[in-house]
């Protein structure tokens, strides 16, 4: 082991180790901007690792998409939707934290054997050497993926409606006002000469 390899080991931990906790982060903390921005932890580190598998491309459309767009808008929903709510009880919540229980334990067992079966020592290096891979991943993505690639576009469109209808909700008024009302919104108040404000306050004075 040489010390590029080492170097190689020790950053893939600490960034392992840093996507798993802000992962947890994100699940486990109750205020949901702390898991908004910890989201964002996931998705550096994860372009970290895209870093020291030499995928340089990916990596920086990770921080770019991901981190610039995709968590800066949920950033911003969470902001403009986020209203404080009295807490009321849920009736059978056990059941969907059964529910939610079942279905991570199955996803965590899926991939923990996935990891196991697969077979990631390379006994012999690659020959192909791939000298730019955006040129790469730009033919893969429109011919052998371009429609997953089509469909991810469509559900990002729907995505950034969703979020401003729910923005827009609270602009829309629960009664229209009527003509009157909206020109005397408009109006100053007249303001008392000198001599009416003399007569005003002697006939409050006389009746009193």
């Amino acid at each position: 082991m040489n010390l590029a390899e080492g170097v190689q080991i020790v950053s893939f931990a600490i960034l392992s180790a840093m996507v798993i906790g802000a992962a947890l982060g994100v699940v486990l903390l109750s205020n949901i901007v702390y898991s908004a921005f910890l989201l964002g932890g996931v998705f550096i580190s994860i372009s970290g690792i895209y870093v020291l598998l030499n995928a340089d491309f990916v990596a920086a459309a990770q921080v770019l998409v991901y981190v610039g767009a995709v968590n800066v808008l949920i950033l911003f929903a969470i902001m403009l939707v986020n209203k404080r709510e009295d807490f009321y009880s849920v009736p059978r919540r056990w059941i969907r934290k059964g529910a939610t229980a079942l279905v991570c334990g199955g996803l965590f067992v899926l991939l923990a054997t996935m990891i196991f079966v697969t077979p990631w020592s390379i006994a012999t290096p690659s020959a192909q050497i791939i000298d730019n891979t955006i040129v790469e991943i730009g033919k893969h993505f429109f011919s052998d993926f371009l429609l997953p690639f089509e469909l991810a576009s469509v559900l990002l469109l729907m995505a950034m409606v969703g979020a401003i209808i729910l923005a827009r909700r609270d602009l829309i008024p629960d009664t229209v006002a009527s003509q009157q009302e909206i020109e005397t919104a408009l109006e100053l108040p007249e303001r008392l000469s000198e001599l009416e404000a003399r007569e005003l306050a002697s006939s409050k004075g006389s009746k009193q």
